[in-house]
């Protein structure tokens, strides 16, 4: 038990020292960017925030104020040093927040998207519609470092076993060992211990030669923009590992062979004690080989002198099948880590969301595409049939009149039949707006409606009839935008001053006298 607690402890403690680098090693801009920018920004278009592909052209000579603007915007604003966070400012009408990201977490956002580049899709049939596999590119530069790492790791193995293999063939070489030892053994133990350090060594050749065909100083088509010396695929991390965990084990056995040539050289009692030499035991219950336990008649080795009221405190071993368990598990766990946090292969549960909406989305495509769906705000036309304005004004009074009122004239929002428009009056804008939102207030309706609706609606919004701010509609807001290049008579009466309409009455009155 003690001795378990001992390697408890020191598990745990390489544990909690490795981790921490472990995860600096698996921490990147991209994971970064989507966890604090994606709700905001769309890599390769403008969104709700503008798009940040290339984003350090467009702040040349203020890169400095670059990164606090990632971290601090209404601080940057507030001091007014950067020309471009003046200009930038007005792209929303809401500032964008602070964000709880560090000076180091900003650069590595930063990087992602100034390098980004769009995938390049691969198309595939798939039952008349066309989907787009995502293509996984490793990322050569982490696993060159990986690669380092795992490098250093083999050779201090390496050099350990020598050292320790060296050391056993020393002791059997002794005069002290060949007193107790019979000729015969002596050669087969130092034969033993030279055969397995060149097994592991023809391994060790094997196991790289079997990569080399992976291993490469010209740079793959997926790695064209890196410029490395070498590039390491993720499969040659793993047979890396498989080496660096097969070294490990044959070090173990060395370092147990050692202690077991010292023990022989050891008096008799003690040899006896350490259990080398000890008899087997035999007839063991079932419930004795789950539970390790010592049978009653050898309880008194295991007495820790500890009796309270006749009760005594027992060293019993762990039971082997918890044991067993208990190692599974952190094989399991680190094997886990290297897969998902260090070597990244494998994907988080944020990365599988993320697969599983785009591949729905390919989906919902391609059904749209059958039902003739596939509209949107790249596309979308003027419906002027009855049955279209029909659907979309029993849609437009179910869903927009709580904020547009009935006849569109306005009330939280803003006034739908005049040709003033915030963010376009074409049947293009109205259908992007409709379907996306608007930050001042707007909520998106992709969620309730298709893209057949959201026609009808935006065509709908165009046919309402022209209500003045005189006859109760709402003031114009936005700029002017005629309705698909058009303008009708009575939507673009020209304003009257008041001052005006008072040198006109006298001229009307005198008119009609």
């Amino acid at each position: 038990m003690k001795q378990f607690m001992k390697y408890m402890t020191i598990l745990t403690g390489i544990f909690l020292l490795g981790y921490p680098s472990f995860q600096l090693l698996g921490q990147d801009g991209e994971g970064l960017f989507k966890a604090k920018c994606s709700a905001c920004h769309i890599m390769g278009k403008d969104g709700t925030g503008p798009n940040l592909q290339g984003v350090r052209a467009k702040w040349e000579g203020e890169e400095d104020f670059l990164y606090e603007w990632v971290i601090n915007s209404p601080k940057v604003i507030a001091e007014g040093k950067s020309q471009r966070a003046l200009e930038v400012k007005d792209y929303s009408p809401t500032v964008m927040p602070i964000q709880d990201v560090t000076l180091d977490e900003a650069k590595a956002i930063i990087d992602f998207v100034d390098g980004w580049t769009p995938p390049a899709p691969k198309a595939t049939e798939t039952g008349g519609a066309v989907a787009s596999e995502a293509v996984i590119v490793p990322d050569y530069s982490r696993n060159l470092n990986i690669f380092y790492i795992l490098l250093l790791v083999t050779a201090i193995l390496l050099l350990a076993i020598y050292i320790v293999s060296s050391s056993t063939a020393a002791l059997i070489k002794s005069d002290l060992f060949q007193s107790k030892v019979a000729q015969l053994h002596q050669k087969k133990s130092s034969n033993s211990g030279k055969a397995g350090i060149v097994s592991v060594l023809i391994l060790l050749g094997l196991g790289l030669n079997n990569t080399a065909h992976a291993l490469t100083t010209s740079a793959p088509e997926a790695a064209k923009n890196d410029s490395l010396w070498l590039y390491v695929e993720n499969s040659d991390i793993y047979v890396l590992l498989i080496i660096v965990f097969l070294l490990l084990a044959f070090l173990l056995n060395q370092v147990n062979m050692f202690f077991k040539v010292l023990n022989v050289m050891q008096p008799e009692d003690k040899k006896i004690k350490a259990g080398i030499f000890s008899k087997k035991k035999e007839g063991k219950t079932l419930t004795q080989v789950l539970t390790g336990a010592v049978p009653v008649e050898e309880e008194h080795k295991i007495d820790l002198g500890h009796d309270y009221d006749g009760i005594r405190e027992l060293d019993n071993p762990m039971p082997p099948w918890w044991l067993a368990f208990f190692f599974v598990s952190i094989v399991f766990a680190v094997g886990y880590m290297f897969h998902y946090h260090v070597l990244g292969t494998g994907d988080l549960q944020a990365v599988e969301y993320e697969k599983s909406v785009a591949a729905a989305e390919i989906e919902i495509q391609a059904f749209r595409e059958k039902m003739a769906m596939n509209v949107d705000e790249t596309n979308a036309t003027l419906m002027t049939a009855s049955s279209d304005l029909m659907k979309g004004k029993e849609l437009f009074l179910n869903n927009c009149a709580t904020c547009h009122l009935e006849d569109g004239r306005g009330g939280i929002g803003p006034n739908l039949t005049d040709d003033y428009w915030i963010y376009g009056g074409d049947i293009k804008d109205i259908f992007k707006v409709i379907r996306k939102g608007a930050p001042n207030g707007m909520p998106e309706h992709q969620s309730k409606f298709n893209p057949i609706q959201i026609q009808q609606v935006s065509s709908y919004v165009l046919h309402l009839e022209y209500i003045s701010e005189a006859a109760g509609g709402r003031p114009q807001e936005g700029e002017f935008h005629p309705r698909n290049g058009e303008t009708t008579e009575e939507n673009t009466e020209p304003e009257v001053s008041p001052a005006e309409e008072e040198e006109q009455i006298p001229e009307e009155i005198t008119a009609e006298n």
